[in-house]
């Protein structure tokens, strides 16, 4: 969790230090940070959906006969 801690900060450092300037570099900031956010709502999906990382259909309780769905 620390490397993602240090990856937060050198994000909010990166959009910090882009603010005002009259070149792309906060555009790629904020780029960034989204991809970042992205990824971790991606990684938060697969840990909740029912159907698991491929979004399919949901695990099979034991027991629990494919055919019936």
């Amino acid at each position: 969790m620390s490397s993602d801690t240090e990856k937060h900060r050198a994000l909010l450092r990166a959009l910090k230090d882009a603010q005002g300037k009259g070149d792309s570099s906060f555009e790629q900031a904020v780029m960034n940070a989204f991809e970042h956010v992205f990824e971790h709502l991606g990684r938060l999906n697969d840990h909740v959906s029912l159907g698991g990382p491929d979004g399919g259909d949901p695990h099979l309780e034991p027991g629990e006969s494919p055919t019936l769905r």
